[in-house]
């Protein structure tokens, strides 16, 4: 059995070279259309590590031949989408080995943390939640939102290969972080349209949840964690956080502490448990802790509520 090959690109220029286009017009970002890009086919799986930003709009064709994995997940691309990779993030390619030549349209932006060193989109960009998003969590776009994605990206390459001058990298830099808060407004749609998918997804959370305060050993392993949910749910921490909070107003974290004070409060009022055991048995370390995290969230000390059904 083959090992998957893994390569890594520390420099634009050498992934542009990878993949035969020109060399960019600035060391440090570029744009261009994905029509450009030879793909030749792959017999193996292949694994892909930027120390950049990338930012996909595409489309593929012969989408049934082409299987993109972030992690343990796969993503099968079916329509157009924006996809986000992250420095340091590992992409991975794998094409059947029968498959035709692929056909892809759109374009790709490539930023490096460098070019945004000394400018508040440096501090601001990881701000997005989207970059932590896995690949088959990206955004599936309208014609409309499409469109006006691909305005921006325009715009940026004829600044890009325009003669650069003192203006060029602010108004770069503006367009850039328009489209990243495009991203965002569409990513806020995407998770009120998908209403059906989305439900499911908290309906599934709420059992895994559950599942974990009455099976789930928490004296041993403590509390369940957002990363737990996450990868119970098959979708990354970000995603789901964000997800949630669009739909409940609340975080993935919120929401078992929520759950958890649902378990002492029904603890509280139907055994004799003492606060300290029921602490111990909901994970808690230290009592204090416990009775901090349930004043917060109820108003009252766990005695002052089990003395209310006294």
């Amino acid at each position: 059995m083959k090992t998957e090959s893994m390569k890594r690109f520390k420099t634009i220029s050498e992934l542009l070279q990878f993949r035969q286009l020109p060399k960019p017009g600035h060391p440090l970002i570029s744009v261009f259309r994905l029509e450009s890009v030879e793909r030749s086919r792959l017999s193996e799986p292949a694994s892909w590590c930027y120390d950049f930003y990338a930012i996909g709009l595409k489309h593929v064709a012969n989408v049934q031949q082409i299987k993109v994995k972030y992690g343990q997940q796969t993503f099968d691309y079916d329509e157009g989408i924006l996809s986000f990779v992250a420095p340091n993030q590992v992409l991975s390619l794998s094409l059947d080995p029968d498959a035709v030549q692929l056909k892809q349209s759109g374009w790709m932006l490539l930023i490096h943390p460098d070019f945004l060193w000394n400018t508040s989109l440096a501090n601001s960009i990881s701000h997005y939640d989207f970059w932590d998003y896995s690949v088959h969590e990206a955004l599936f776009l309208s014609e409309a939102e499409e469109a006006v994605l691909a305005t921006i990206l325009q715009t940026i390459q004829h600044e890009c290969c325009a003669n650069l001058d003192t203006f060029s990298k602010r108004i770069i830099l503006s367009h850039l972080e328009t489209l990243l808060n495009y991203a965002d407004r569409f990513y806020h749609r995407q998770f009120i349209t998908r209403e059906k998918a989305n439900h499911q997804l908290l309906e599934r959370m709420e059992r895994v949840l559950s599942d974990s305060f009455s099976q789930r050993d928490l004296r041993a392993n403590g509390l369940p964690t957002v990363g737990y949910l996450a990868e119970a749910l098959h979708v990354s921490p970000k995603y789901l956080s964000s997800l949630l909070k669009v739909l409940t107003g609340q975080t993935a974290q919120q929401h078992i502490h929520d759950k958890l004070i649902e378990q002492a409060k029904e603890k509280l009022s139907t055994t004799e448990l003492s606060i300290s055991e029921i602490a111990y048995e909901l994970g808690f370390e230290h009592l204090p802790s416990f009775s901090k995290l349930f004043k917060a969230k109820t108003t009252q000390t766990p005695l002052a509520f089990r003395a209310s059904f006294r």
